[in-house]
């Protein structure tokens, strides 16, 4: 039951939510995107994002009702900013009336003036510093927590119901006929077939190319079957690692829809990748993974069930870091090792070999 008091009284006819973040960002929000949806069946939910948002709105359009497209601002890495677009967009934010804005988009240390430039009659979220808390309204950054749980605990403190914490995202039938497509033109039998995903969006987040070559070639070695998956971007990276594997493998890279490559997700044995939002398309289906966690804050990302998802990271110093190319010799790659992959691999296969 929600309580209607605070920023819920009157409960608002519309509300926008800023976040504008990649794909596995915005994985992590679909269940508080849920818990809001639950408590507010009548409400008109606007979320405010980028356009790599777009498949994922379409998908969730039950919680979702719109997308609003955010040119984007200096301070935030995911775009370049359309400083020319910003003024329209302000007016287009400002023109919707929201009765209510929900600041999602981290710690508020840089989006809550943006947000507060959105012109809603009431907004509420994260603040940095303690002492901007308010009761009910701005809740202070909780570092501690898993980022699926940041966002729970957000609306809980709103005063909403939310607690169910399960990654999901449905398939069509469609996705489904798209998949088993894409399989049979590769030739791979998905009940036998590892995942291999080399991208990430920053280099520094990219296990090197040799390691994951050299996993390929001990698993193909085992009798397993081998996909390498990317986005369109990463086509190169998907071609040039299949190269130096010198093993069988299918290119997924850049192939598929977004449903599409769950869709092959949902029913392979395992998906091997960096720390990006692959990680959690596997984790909302249920595909056991190992993942490779280079530069990336492991307690905020790791997926929550840790038996079905290993993730290996080396400690250093200067983790979490935000540098697109590391300047140091990338420590936290290099600390992890292919024996540690197969390891966790195997582990996860059920099938430890001597």
């Amino acid at each position: 039951m929600m309580t209607e008091a605070g920023i819920w009284s009157p409960i608002p006819r519309s509300i926008a939510i800023f976040r504008a973040l990649n794909l596995g960002d915005l994985l992590c929000t679909i269940p508080a995107l849920r818990a809001l949806r639950l408590s507010l069946p009548g409400t008109r939910i606007t979320l405010i994002g980028l356009a790599s948002a777009i498949p994922v709105v379409e998908r969730f359009n039950s919680y979702v009702n719109e997308l609003l497209l955010f040119p984007g601002d200096p301070a935030f890495p995911e775009q370049a900013a359309r400083m020319d677009e910003l003024p329209e967009f302000y007016r287009r934010v400002r023109d919707s009336d929201f009765d209510l804005i929900l600041q999602m988009h981290g710690s508020g240390a840089q989006s809550n003036q943006i947000v507060q430039r959105m012109g809603a009659r009431r907004w509420a979220g994260f603040v940095p510093e303690a002492s901007q808390q308010e009761p009910g309204r701005l809740m202070t950054w909780p570092h501690h927590l898993p980022e699926v749980h940041r966002y729970l605990a957000l609306l809980s403190y709103l005063g909403l119901p939310a607690s169910d914490d399960a990654l999901e995202f449905p398939l069509s039938d469609d996705d489904h006929r798209e998949a088993d497509a894409a399989a049979t033109h590769a030739g791979v039998d998905l009940d036998r077939t590892i995942f291999i995903h080399p991208g990430a969006r920053m280099p520094s987040r990219r296990w090197p190319l040799d390691r994951f070559a050299d996993v390929m070639q001990r698993l193909a070695g085992e009798g397993w079957q081998l996909a390498v998956t990317g986005s369109p971007d990463e086509t190169e990276l998907a071609a040039s690692l299949i190269h130096r594997a010198r093993v069988p493998a299918a290119n997924f890279s850049g192939k598929t829809s977004l449903g599409g490559l769950v869709g092959l997700l949902q029913r392979g044995r395992m998906v091997i990748c960096n720390d990006t939002g692959i990680s959690h398309l596997a984790a909302a289906v249920r595909l056991p993974s190992v993942v490779i966690a280079s530069g990336s804050d492991v307690a905020r990302w790791a997926p929550l069930d840790a038996g079905l998802h290993r993730v290996l990271h080396a400690p250093t110093p200067c983790r979490p870091c935000s540098y697109f190319q590391c300047p140091i010799g990338h420590p936290c790659a290099l600390g992890v090792s292919v024996d540690q992959v197969m390891e966790e691999a195997q582990s996860q296969l059920g099938a430890i070999h001597e």
